[in-house]
């Protein structure tokens, strides 16, 4: 099957497979997601925190599955990318997580990935308070999305927040275990330590049972090579173009407010970047094509 053929599912486990790590950058918009694919990305991470941040509330499942769904929509149908969507716990329990699962393979999406951490979760890079579900729980819930699945090449991911939890290593393997059992296709191993080493004390007793998959979001100063060198097959950018975003329009406000247009202007995108962004001539040109 070509590539332009293959599922969502299917292009994204080729990337997976790859030798080297497959950069997924974080996206939680159409905008995002064409910026992403213009500069070359071959993934897409559609970023639970992104998403709400976008609808104003904080990510503590504060917005509802279906409001993030309908934002993964337009990522996915901006950029023809494999999506990989942040499911956050599951929202509630196996039912809301299948139901999440097959609504999001229904629009597009190339693969979920769900958290082990009791609902409703904060976001893990503030405070200490990140109690993890049972493992037969959560192992349960990845069985049950595996079964609703139309497509057995639909990704399902994983995340344990063990390290997070500060469980340590070996409960981190445990709990990773169970759900390569349970059905998971690749596991995902947070850490928010400002270096790479509980990724690399796991990585050294997990002997490549699945792909394994990380954001560095942290420790975002290990060079690239290292991350290849511990076999992992994926790295997500989950939040950079989101935070850029945030700077950029603070600025932006700031200037025009106390300096005027004049001084803001050189600063940001010309329009026909925008319109370039969006494709406006593709539309001209089928004004042209479809004219009576």
């Amino acid at each position: 099957m070509t590539s332009e053929l293959a599922s969502p599912g299917t292009r994204l486990r080729r990337l997976l497979a790859e030798p080297q790590p497959t950069p997924l950058m974080g996206a939680h918009d159409g905008l995002s997601a064409r910026i992403a694919a213009e500069a070359g990305f071959p993934a897409l991470w559609a970023s639970g925190l992104c998403m709400s941040t976008t609808l104003g509330v904080r990510d503590s499942d504060e917005a509802s599955w279906s409001d993030l769904l309908g934002l993964v929509m337009r990522v996915v149908e901006a950029a023809d990318l494999p999506v990989l969507v942040d499911g956050d716990t599951g929202y509630g329990n196996f039912n809301t997580a299948r139901t999440f699962t097959a609504r999001a393979e229904r629009i597009g999406a190339a693969g979920v990935c769900f958290e082990d951490k009791v609902f409703p979760k904060m976001n893990s890079f503030f405070g200490d308070s990140h109690a993890l579900v049972p493992v037969d729980e959560f192992s349960g819930m990845i069985r049950a999305c595996r079964d609703i699945l139309r497509d057995p090449e639909f990704v399902i991911v994983a995340r344990t927040e063990a390290f997070v939890a500060d469980a340590g290593a070996e409960e981190a393997l445990r709990r990773t275990e169970a759900y390569r059992k349970a059905g998971a296709d690749a596991v995902f191993i947070h850490s928010r330590s400002e270096s790479v080493d509980e990724i690399a004390q796991f990585m050294e007793i997990w002997h490549d049972r699945l792909p394994v998959v990380i954001a560095p979001t942290t420790f975002y100063r290990t060079p690239p090579e290292v991350f290849a060198n511990l076999g992992i097959s994926a790295v997500i950018w989950a939040n950079q173009s989101l935070r850029s975003a945030v700077a950029a329009m603070r600025r932006a406000c700031r200037v025009l407010r106390t300096e005027g247009p004049v001084a803001l202007e050189e600063e940001i995108a010309p329009l026909d970047v925008v319109f370039r962004l969006m494709d406006y001539k593709g539309l001209t040109t089928d004004q042209e094509r479809y004219r009576a």
